[in-house]
């Protein structure tokens, strides 16, 4: 758990494995998965956090393979959240 903003949030450093990245495709799915969480979800890379169920917000940091994220989740299934989004970024498809 961390503390942002004086909130008790869970958060994660996820180290995205998918070949192409989190873009088109691979990005719509990630979206349609953090809709499934009534948490607030956010992904930050390099300081810029966007709203991880927008999928315009996803594709505006232009995140690579390789690319290291840290997924934020404040909620009632905050702990599920994260852990779903990043196994799923995890994956090497």
């Amino acid at each position: 758990m961390d503390l942002i903003g004086g909130i008790f949030v869970i958060s994660k450093k996820v180290t995205v494995q998918l070949k192409t990245g989190l873009h088109a495709r691979p990005a719509a799915l990630f979206v349609q998965e953090a809709n499934k969480f009534s948490s607030d979800i956010f992904v930050e890379k390099e300081d810029k956090k966007v709203n991880a169920k927008s999928i315009m917000g996803i594709m505006s940091l232009a995140i690579n393979s390789g690319s290291e994220i840290t997924i934020i989740a404040d909620g009632s299934d905050e702990e599920q959240a994260v852990e779903n989004l990043a196994t799923l970024l995890s994956k090497e498809s």
